[in-house]
């Protein structure tokens, strides 16, 4: 069997010779080529001396005025509703043969015999309804036919299988193949010998019809039964002595070829001797069987008809076309190709660039999020206008302003990060602070410490400009402060720089100023909780700036302390602190002490060069003062400036300020005022302080301090009141100690 979709393919090829070979010479000088809708080729033709003989005469009706004409085939007078040269078929309308069925014709029957037609394999052999013994007639020694049946189910179920096994099933329809070279139909219609059949007057039809159009087209016997014709398909064939045979590279005539009966597939069968069939070779269209009927396709004229590139051109040849390298279109190609690629990179620049800039927008709102800018804007706007608004510099700013921060534009590195050296657009030269990178735990000291700066305006305190929270690690921007810090000029000695004792004295008051202002002139009182000299910076004019507030704290006016966890540097936090965990203002007193005794001695605040039991620089100096030897421990840098009253007196007060009970040192207001006075009376204030007895201070120095030595680092303090160690892995979030 033929499946539907060979039928299908089939129907195409039949239509579209007629399509292509319209344009072409198709018929004899001066004959009609259409009858209607219908194209009329030679062998065909309509009229006298049109045709190639009689049996492809056309006659073309004109039944009604509205109609259009219809082409019979003269000699067997069928319809002809297609003709295909390139297949040597040609549609018709064959008439159904029934019986039993009222209001149809008589039966007749259709005989080629002689013509140069035969029924294609293309067709099938169908009868329908009940109980239907149809047989083709003629076609001795074969039997050919099929036996419908009586069944519950109509036809349409039927077909309905059918359209999944492509044929009717025997309930009310069969089908069959009919033998090659069929010529003649003729079938009769009988029943079974059943004496029950039901069938027996009922109407029962039997016709050859183009397997295709059967299986869309018959849905039941009663829409068979108002038909009077079905389509069949016939090949057709001419004889050798009628027309000009010859292989040339534009014709090709060769005997007919035709499906077999009893197997689906192609083979070479002839009906007479000399019987044959042409075509127009491959890169040729028109008709074959008129001289030189056969003209050459120019397949250069069709885009889809030759397979050229675009870097080639088409050059027609007969029977073919050849592709020639075309220089021009090269150029042009490649002048395209290499705009287009142009274009392209462009387009993906630019998305990449769209794509890159939304993905840092995001970047950096997730920057900002992670370093605390949630924070710092709550910090800000609950702050009642007491906080100076603080100019938040982009990312972009401060890469220019430090070359992309430049290992060449380091000014020191600490614990808490790097500090860079930069210049902004305007001229303006800032210290860059760029911390590691902050967890959690840490954000709330670094935002304390934009807080807090933002909100202090004094001119010994370091200025903060700005900060910059859109990336990874936060960055903070200062005024540049150019000569490093009190600790560098105190225990790093330069030969060719004099640190003298004024200038030791006039820092210590400008520090003393800054802390009496965080602690009583601010808007809001402020505890450093992290004075050393390290956080003591020096400008052009040598003159102080307090820097590092990252554990500050602000408290309320009617506050007396804090209650934290304890925090600060070995050597400089205070003692009572430690033990209470309670910060106060005299905690900020006390390590002010220390960077006094610094001042005085020059020594740092742990050494490993001194005892164990006076490894704590503030230990050693009132045990000195204790024993009335103050001049053992000062610098001798110090000696022979003959300020000695002025070195009593400050060291009278750096020991009030170390006094182990906080309430017994005094406020930074007071030390501000009395270094003012001993800057002023030169050494006045030594008398006054002369004739008061030392207090004993051994008992008050406490034993925390006998086994530290070491240089000074900013850790976090256990609790030694339940018997464990300090804890050395947290340090303030930022430090200016390296500036």
């Amino acid at each position: 069997m033929i499946p539907r979709s060979v039928s299908l393919i089939f129907l195409l090829l039949f239509l579209v010779p007629e399509i292509a070979t319209v344009s072409a010479l198709m018929t004899k000088p001066n004959c009609t080529e259409t009858c209607g809708n219908i194209s009329i080729p030679f062998p065909f033709g309509i009229g006298t001396g049109c045709s190639m003989n009689d049996w492809f005469s056309v006659d073309c009706n004109k039944t009604t005025a509205d109609s259009p004409s219809r082409a019979f085939l003269s000699r067997i007078n069928m319809e002809v509703l297609g003709i295909s040269l390139g297949s040597s078929r040609v549609r018709v309308n064959s008439p159904i043969i029934s019986s039993g069925c009222s209001g149809r014709g008589a039966n007749l029957a259709f005989d080629m015999t002689g013509s140069p037609f035969v029924f294609s394999s293309l067709n099938i052999f169908i009868a329908m309804g009940c109980n239907n013994h149809a047989l083709l007639n003629r076609i001795e020694p074969e039997v050919v036919g099929c036996t419908s049946t009586c069944g519950a189910n109509n036809l349409t179920s039927s077909i309905t299988e059918g359209k999944e096994k492509r044929y009717c099933s025997g309930n009310n329809c069969c089908q069959t193949r009919i033998p090659s070279n069929l010529q003649v139909f003729n079938a009769s219609l009988g029943t079974t010998e059943d004496p029950n059949d039901q069938g027996r007057n009922q109407c029962k039809v039997a016709f050859i019809v183009d397997r295709g159009w059967s299986l869309d087209n018959i849905k039941s016997p009663e829409a068979v039964q108002d038909r009077q014709h079905v389509p069949v398909i016939l090949d057709w064939f001419v004889y050798s002595d009628n027309i000009r045979v010859e292989n040339s590279d534009a014709k090709n005539c060769r005997p007919p070829v035709q499906l077999p009966s009893g197997r689906w597939g192609l083979s070479t069968l002839t009906l007479y001797s000399n019987s044959t069939t042409c075509s127009c070779n491959l890169g040729y269209d028109g008709n074959p069987y008129l001289p030189d009927g056969c003209t050459d396709i120019d397949e250069c004229k069709n885009l889809n008809g030759n397979w050229c590139s675009g870097m080639t051109k088409c050059v027609n040849v007969p029977g073919g076309y050849k592709c020639e390298l075309d220089k021009a279109k090269i150029t042009f190609l490649i002048l395209g190709a290499a705009t287009g690629l142009l274009l392209l990179l462009v387009g993906i620049w630019g998305l990449y660039k769209l794509v890159r800039k939304r993905k840092n927008i995001e970047l950096k709102k997730k920057f900002f999020k992670q370093n605390g800018g949630l924070l710092l804007q709550q910090q800000l706007s609950s702050s009642d206008g007491s906080i100076q608004k603080t100019k938040i510099f982009t990312s972009k700013e401060l890469e220019k302003a430090t070359d992309r921060f430049n290992d060449n534009r380091i000014l020191g590195k600490g614990g808490q990060g790097t500090v860079y050296k930069g210049m902004l657009a305007d001229g303006m030269i800032v210290a860059v602070k760029k911390s590691k990178i902050v967890d959690e735990e840490k954000l709330e000291e670094f935002i304390n410490e934009v807080v807090i700066l933002s909100q202090v305006n004094h001119r010994h305190v370091v200025k903060l400009l700005g900060c910059c929270l859109e990336t990874e690690v936060p960055l903070l921007v200062y005024e540049f402060i150019p000569n490093g810090n009190l600790y560098e000029y105190i225990h790093d000695q330069k030969e060719e720089f004099e640190f003298s004792w004024e200038m030791r004295l006039r820092i210590a008051t400008e520090v003393a100023r800054a802390l009496s202002y965080l602690h009583s002139a601010a808007s809001i009182p402020v505890y450093h909780r992290d004075i050393k000299s390290t956080n003591i910076l020096l400008d052009e004019k040598l003159r102080a700036k307090v820097s590092d507030f990252g554990t500050s704290r602000s408290i309320a006016i009617d506050q007396t302390h804090l209650t934290t966890h304890v925090q600060g540097t070995f050597g400089y936090f205070d003692p009572e602190y430690f033990q209470s965990s309670q910060f106060t203002g005299k905690s900020d007193v006390y390590s002010f002490g220390v960077v006094l005794a610094e001042l005085l001695s020059g020594q740092k605040p742990i050494s490993y060069e001194r005892s164990e039991e006076r490894g704590s620089l503030a230990t050693h100096f009132i045990l000195l003062m204790e024993e009335n030897k103050i001049f053992d421990i000062l610098d001798e840098r110090l000696i022979g400036q003959e300020r000695e009253e002025e070195v009593i007196a400050v060291a009278n007060l750096a020991r009030r300020c170390l006094n182990w009970n906080g309430k017994k040192r005094p406020t930074m207001r007071e030390v501000a005022i009395e270094l003012e006075q001993i800057r002023l009376s030169k050494g006045a204030l030594q008398a006054q302080r002369s004739s008061k007895q030392l207090e004993n201070i051994r008992h008050e120095v406490p034993n925390v301090w006998e086994n530290i030595a070491g240089p000074p680092t900013s850790v976090t303090i256990g609790d030694f009141r339940n018997g464990t160690g300090p804890s050395l892995d947290v340090q303030p979030l930022i430090s200016h100690e390296t500036w």
